[in-house]
């Protein structure tokens, strides 16, 4: 009986438990790791077209700009509301990334534009405002968990595992990074054969207890899991097994940091 009514106040606690603003430096720390996995640090992928895809990735964490004629939207697009941060916040954004969308329309356009050095000022100036980046990842995060709960068939299971992720000692890092690499896993269109990729599929899957090392460990697992499905599931055309092996180690990093 007592432990059952230790259980119930930890829940109790956990259900109406809010993310603590993390500092700058511990932000700026979890910046720089999703600024290594984006880009492996090469200050010339902060405005990226990956091969494949349709639309360019820019900046610390590859935010998805559409450009007009792109009709297939499956994925969040993230990079216009970054340029909405950045102008609330009264920060001048260079004029090439000012439009509501990409102005390269294709990977070969893309490319002649990038080699013209045409990208070299947006560059510069995604490298030096890597702070408002990862602030404005973290506020993804700090929304996400509403999101989700309020589509979970499970909500109180969601949010105890988030909670155990979230109150573990670099549990943060995993959090921000997936949701940010994945999304949260809400959207009918982020789906292969009716089978999600985000956090939420992760968090519906863990089922540990304790926080700390244990936690980490099951949601690297869990992720890994839900990445490799999805690769499964994904049309051939895609070629996403190209990307096993680095989401596969992207995923190892959520318990070794």
């Amino acid at each position: 009986m007592k432990k059952i009514i230790i259980s119930l106040l930890l829940l109790s606690a956990i259900s109406t438990f809010a993310l603590n603003m993390p500092s700058k430096d511990e932000l700026n720390h979890v910046g720089n790791l999703i600024y290594k996995n984006e880009t492996g640090l090469r200050k010339e992928y902060l405005v990226h077209w990956n091969k494949g895809e349709e639309f360019p990735s820019l900046g610390i964490g590859h935010f998805i700009w559409y450009p007009e004629n792109f009709k297939n939207g499956r994925f969040d697009e993230s990079f216009p509301g970054l340029i909405e941060l950045y102008k609330e916040k009264g920060i001048a954004v260079p004029k090439i990334l000012t439009t509501r969308y990409s102005p390269w329309t294709s990977l070969e356009e893309f490319n002649a534009a990038k080699a013209k050095g045409n990208m070299n000022e947006a560059i510069d100036f995604l490298e030096n405002t890597k702070d408002i980046q990862i602030e404005y990842i973290y506020k993804r995060l700090d929304s996400s968990l509403e999101k989700i709960t309020a589509i979970s068939k499970n909500p109180e299971h969601v949010k105890k595992q988030f909670y155990r992720v979230a109150n573990s000692k670099n549990g943060l890092y995993p959090l921000i990074d997936y949701v940010n690499f994945k999304g949260e896993g809400v959207k009918e269109t982020e789906r292969y054969n009716n089978e999600g990729w985000g956090l939420l599929q992760i968090l519906e899957l863990m089922q540990g207890e304790g926080t700390g090392p244990e936690a980490l460990a099951e949601f690297s697992e869990k992720a890994t899991f839900v990445l490799h499905r999805r690769i499964d599931n994904s049309p051939k055309e895609r070629g996403e097994e190209r990307w096993k092996e680095n989401w596969t180690n992207r995923c190892a990093t959520y318990k070794n940091q």
